[in-house]
């Protein structure tokens, strides 16, 4: 009896041994499974903050850059070079500060531009001018290049507006004063003159046997001669003076507070200056002369139409007598 108790005692306590062995062994297992989800635990926390931090990062970015293209609705508030790039430096400040910052338009002398960063500004693939900056930092060079993109969209805006209004009011192929505006400017002169009692003189001016020409050369010729008529009549005028295509091969030209003795005068430097002008176009080298007809504020009438009527009159009687003349309305000598 007592060897089967002692028998049963070892058996149990081997039996505990053994469970105690295998315990061990289980504890230890779940022990590195615990510590392999804690370190998993550990780097899903560092990634989370990570992806937190990088998110963080991205959206800060994105607003930055969101302000930075903003700049467009601020510089594109105005229509004037000056107050687009005015706002265009004061919004710069906002992200980054420089040395020096410049717009310079055609032509550019760049040799004063060493050191600067410089961004070329093309309309069209024809280039307008130069954005240039001195001291952008290394690492806000993309920045700088972000910030000048939205500065020139504001500056294109306003040369094309400038070229809008210039193609309104000019002849493109002369550039003259078109017939609409120019008569809108002579309404004004005709005001300012009875306003302040001063004369002005009012000139018509045709280019003789202009359709023998364009028959003869083509219109390619024909419009060469517009142009270099066009030329000599502007650089045979003041600044105060104003001259518009009145239509075909007619310009008029309004000599501002000038009398009929000054009126001749100007007249007959501009019709001398044509006479003697040798035109070369293409393989032709041609001479053309102009005839003009005169009239003067008050002396002749005191509003538009019957000036230009009077004009056109001493114009006709121009032609008539011989071209390559001067005739002043109501005078026949």
């Amino acid at each position: 009896m007592i060897s089967l108790i002692l028998l049963f005692i070892l058996l149990t306590i081997l039996l505990y041994l053994r469970l105690g062995k295998l315990l061990r062994v289980s504890f230890t297992r779940i022990k590195k499974s615990f510590e392999t989800i804690e370190l998993e635990l550990d780097r899903l926390q560092d990634e989370k903050e990570r992806a937190i931090k990088d998110n963080l990062n991205r959206a800060q970015n994105l607003e930055e850059k969101i302000a930075l293209y903003n700049i467009t609705r601020q510089v594109c508030k105005f229509l004037e070079e000056e107050k687009v790039f005015a706002t265009f430096k004061e919004e710069m400040n906002k992200f980054m500060h420089v040395k020096d910052c410049v717009f310079i338009k055609l032509p550019a002398n760049l040799d004063a531009l060493v050191g600067y960063l410089v961004l070329p500004l093309e309309i069209e693939g024809k280039p307008v001018g130069y954005l240039a900056a001195l001291g952008v930092p290394d690492d806000q060079k993309e920045k700088f290049h972000i910030l000048a993109h939205q500065f020139m969209l504001g500056i294109k805006r306003v040369l094309l507006y400038q070229r809008i209004q210039e193609l309104a009011i000019t002849d493109s192929l002369t550039g003259t004063f078109s017939r609409r505006y120019y008569l809108e400017r002579f309404s004004e002169e005709l005001e300012r003159s009875k306003r302040f009692n001063f004369k002005f003189a009012f000139l018509m001016v045709d280019i003789d046997r202009f359709k023998d020409c364009n028959d003869k050369y083509g219109h390619l010729v024909g419009d060469a001669i517009l142009k270099e008529v066009a030329k000599v009549i502007k650089d045979n005028i003041r600044l105060i003076d104003s001259v518009g295509r009145y239509g075909g091969e007619e310009f008029l030209i309004i000599l501002t507070e000038t009398d009929l003795n000054g009126a001749r005068f100007a007249a007959e430097r501009i019709r001398q200056a044509m006479e003697m002008k040798r035109i070369r176009v293409y393989d032709e080298e041609l001479r053309v002369t102009i005839s003009i007809g005169i009239s003067v504020f008050p002396d002749d009438a005191d509003d538009m139409t019957h000036l230009i009527e009077k004009a056109d009159r001493a114009l006709y009687r121009a032609k008539q007598t011989g071209r390559n003349r001067v005739c002043v309305h109501g005078v026949y000598k």
